[in-house]
């Protein structure tokens, strides 16, 4: 099937994931201006950033359930206007603490019903299985371009206007996902065959099936690692380059080409993904990640090497989201997509909220960012390893369907 036969539910999945992730993989360049505002240390931020993500994560299996039951529709209108209301409470915050609750609770909970667990568990329902990593590719590349049009916008709203002001900005943003959302239809009429045709099954037997399969936890295992990583380069690099006596235009451009080399590297793997076994290229992925991690810690920062490190981690950086959700797809069907991927994303956010508050608390202990980096370097290895095993057969529910 070509990209462009798509239906539109999949073209407003795209264009709500580049508002949603582009705001926030723009968080981490706000570190410094709100921390030197309020006058507390990195890990004051840190802290805030790391909540957001366990929130996202904590909230995501529930509000994935509520989409398998009430839509996507409700779901992602009333999870865009939260995260207007952090980001805007946020902006007029008078004490850090606030931002505890706006931008770490609000904006965490805007996160669950906006992102990826929702969005591309209704394009799960409305593109055949065969197809499916390709669909979630193109829609994972999405959210790429968003960050690669935000943070050079998020830099310039900081120099010119003030940290305040930039996120005022962005909370109006929000309106468009909420016009998105209310045609966002997942009517049992646009539905795949391939779901029609599979047995009906609760959501307690879903569950109960699913922890009772290893590779569902293998694949827990395996994500918990990759927001570990991404939170941890977003939110820490731009410090990081700093500390190293780079201007904050590096840093901007660094993000950025994670961002533009992520749309093209979601699509490759989410491609890849449809022609071999997803298993064993998530491993590759995860491979790369691990020679382009220990190359950037061992090398000199330079304006040059940042720029370089940025474009090479940005292919393989959300990569693992096509990957991951098809191989949830594909073993378990996708009636409870947004459930059981939920419930995995939920492990990806605890390796996020470790990931941005470990940076931070690190960071001030020792005043250097290394131990962090070269954990980041040991877990991509490990999780190379933790894919191989991984039994992808459908199970024999859907396999006698």
């Amino acid at each position: 099937m070509s990209i462009f036969r798509f239906p539109l539910l999949v073209w407003l999945g795209i264009g709500i994931l580049i508002i949603c992730l582009g705001i926030r993989q723009s968080f981490g360049i706000f570190m410094l201006p709100v921390s030197e505002h309020f006058g507390t240390g990195r890990e004051f931020f840190s802290f805030a950033i790391a909540l957001q993500n366990l929130m996202f994560g904590l909230f995501q299996p529930f509000v994935g359930m509520a989409a398998d039951r009430f839509g996507t529709k409700r779901v992602v209108f009333l999870g865009a206007i939260a995260y207007a209301l952090g980001l805007y409470l946020t902006s007029i915050a008078t004490a850090p603490g606030i931002l505890y609750l706006s931008l770490g609770t609000l904006v965490g909970l805007g996160l669950s019903a906006t992102s990826y667990v929702i969005v591309l568990g209704a394009v799960a329902k409305v593109v055949p299985a065969e197809h499916s990593a390709k669909a979630f590719g193109l829609t994972t590349a999405a959210g790429s371009f968003g960050m690669f049009a935000m943070i050079p916008g998020a830099q310039y709203l900081l120099s010119e206007f003030g940290w305040q002001q930039a996120l005022a900005v962005f909370a109006a943003l929000c309106s468009i996902m909420v016009a998105f959302a209310l045609f966002m239809n997942t009517a049992r009429g646009q539905q795949t065959s391939t779901q029609s045709a599979q047995p009906e099954q609760t959501l307690k037997q879903a569950l109960k099936e699913a922890f009772a399969h290893r590779g569902y936890w293998l694949i827990h295992a395996g994500f918990f690692v990759c927001g570990f990583h991404v939170m941890f380069i977003a939110t820490h690099l731009p410090s990081y380059l700093a500390d190293k006596h780079l201007p904050a235009s590096s840093a901007a451009m660094a993000l950025a080409y994670v961002g533009i080399f992520n749309i093209f590297g979601s699509y490759f793997w989410g491609v890849m993904g449809d022609r071999f076994s997803k298993r064993h290229v998530m491993s590759a992925l995860y491979l790369m990640r691990t020679l382009v991690i220990g190359a950037f810690v061992v090398l000199p920062v330079t304006v040059d090497t940042a720029a370089i490190f940025g474009a090479a981690i940005g292919f393989c950086w959300l990569g693992t989201v096509p990957l991951t959700s098809g191989l949830v797809r594909q073993i378990f069907g996708s009636r409870y997509m947004s459930t059981l991927y939920g419930l995995v994303f939920f492990t990806h956010q605890v390796g996020s909220f470790l990931g941005a508050w470990a940076g931070g608390r690190i960071y001030d202990f020792t005043g250097s960012y290394e131990p962090i980096w070269w954990s980041t370097v040991a877990l991509a290895f490990l999780a190379a390893l933790i894919h191989l095993p991984i039994d992808d057969r459908p199970v024999v529910r859907l396999a006698t369907a």
